[in-house]
């Protein structure tokens, strides 16, 4: 079974994409100049248009990573976690692990699942920190609850394996169901994999409150 946690490591992509802002038909330059004077939306916009090379702009990673820092250092979660991972990546900027970290931490402090999710990655690799199963537990916890699907089934593996945490095969279960049932392919390949190792009766069990805290956390 840690043979697929391993491989849900490896296969695991620390992203964060973030979604074209709605300024149909406004130019760059016009959007430069309301994003100079302040306009908040504006400088999204322009962060978003230069990032994913749409809205009349190549794609141009310094420009991006030079209004995401605007956003990120005004507070917006979404543009810290997006901020975190060119640093992590090394697009527009230096590669830089600590400060990936940094604007992850500031992030998931304000329960972005994204940045949880990727900081539970970094200490689950050990990304420039010491290897902490425990603390990877807690930020894919945080990120599941949230409705993170991979933290899900990441979570689900470390429960069910006992990867810092004792062992607990009715939580794992649990929560590789509802990744499953939210449409994770690799949650639902683990529990194929994992299928005759647990009775057809846990497995029920585990469906069925899979399906309740589906219910009770509908998409945020």
């Amino acid at each position: 079974m840690r043979r697929l946690l391993a491989a849900a490591v490896m296969a695991a992509v620390v992203m964060h994409c973030p979604q074209p802002a709605a300024q149909q038909g406004i130019s760059a330059e016009a959007l430069r100049e309301r994003a100079d004077a302040g306009d908040v939306r504006a400088v999204r916009a322009l962060a978003e248009a230069y990032y994913l090379g749409r809205g009349g702009v190549e794609q141009d990673f310094v420009e991006a990573a030079r209004w995401y820092r605007k956003l990120a250092a005004q507070g917006e979660a979404s543009a810290q976690t997006t901020l975190g991972l060119m640093y992590a990546r090394g697009w527009g900027l230096a590669p830089n692990l600590a400060e990936a970290r940094r604007w992850w931490s500031l992030a998931a402090a304000q329960n972005d699942p994204g940045a949880q999710h990727n900081l539970g990655m970094v200490y689950l690799q050990g990304q420039g920190v010491a290897r902490d199963l425990p603390q990877a537990l807690h930020w894919f916890q945080r990120a599941a609850e949230r409705g993170h699907v991979a933290a899900q089934r990441i979570l689900g593996l470390m429960y069910f394996d006992g990867e810092g945490t004792a062992r607990d095969v009715d939580a794992g279960l649990t929560w590789l169901t509802i990744a499953a049932e939210n449409g994770e392919e690799a949650a639902q390949q683990a529990l194929q994999a994992i299928g005759h190792k647990v009775s057809a009766q846990s497995r029920s069990d585990a469906r069925a409150r899979a399906l309740d805290w589906i219910k009770a956390h509908p998409p945020r």
